[in-house]
């Protein structure tokens, strides 16, 4: 009798690309418009101002994200572009010295060099752009970069981050809002710590704290500059 056993394994690097846009927009959200309240609010500034600016903050936070996003990442789309054009010009031009690289590739990896060269061929038989793309130039699907997927994960991320503190604000007595606006926020920062660790695989105090950390060292400083230009003015 046989038995039927299905082998399941769960790896997280499909989620490498929208979980870094998201968690890098999120936290910028929360650490920059809370710094920017604790700042302006440390130079004495009404309750009103500190509301606008934050919002002001928010608008500009997540068009800052998308624009930026979008182009570092698409700068990545367009190198992988060029390099699989390149490659595939190589491959028509000369496929035999491209089947000796991939074999040479996969002799490195620890295959005797007569199975590395059977897999070599059959692979670009199969697929010769996708075996090379994926052992040569390290270019896969799941790690390929979509410009627009985050750009979008990272203005909306940052809007959602940023909406934790303003509430806070709005919310909040003036005469206790920079002390409100810090603790809450290093409260959603270890959140968002801990949540991206466990989504990612990764230790949840490790990533809560790293988070929370540089969160709080960003809003003393900040902190510290109102309060001397306050002063001086």
């Amino acid at each position: 009798m046989k038995l039927n056993h299905r082998h399941t394994e769960r790896h997280r690097t499909d989620r490498i690309g929208w979980l870094r846009a998201t968690v890098l927009g999120a936290n910028d959200g929360i650490v920059s418009t809370a710094s920017l309240v604790v700042g302006v609010a440390a130079a004495s500034a009404s309750h009103g101002s500190i509301l606008l600016t934050g919002i002001a903050g928010l608008v500009a936070g997540a068009m800052s994200m998308a624009a930026g996003e979008y182009v570092s990442v698409h700068s990545q789309a367009d190198t992988e572009k060029a390099d699989l054009s390149r490659e595939r010009a190589e491959l028509e031009l000369d496929p035999a010295s491209e089947r000796r690289e991939l074999a040479a590739i996969y002799v490195a990896r620890g295959l005797e060099p007569s199975l590395a060269q059977q897999v070599a061929e059959q692979l670009m038989q199969h697929d010769a752009l996708g075996a090379h793309a994926r052992d040569e130039l390290g270019i896969s699907e799941t790690l390929s970069a979509r410009p627009i997927q985050a750009a979008l994960a990272s203005a909306a991320s940052f809007a959602v981050g940023a909406v934790l503190p303003l509430a806070v604000t709005a919310l909040a007595p003036e005469t206790g809002l920079i002390a409100w606006v810090s603790a809450t926020s290093l409260v959603f920062l270890a959140l968002l710590g801990a949540v991206a660790a466990r989504v990612g695989g990764a230790g949840i105090l490790v990533g809560a704290w790293r988070v929370t950390f540089w969160g709080a060292l960003a809003m003393a400083i900040t902190a510290g500059v109102g309060a001397l230009f306050g002063a001086v003015v």
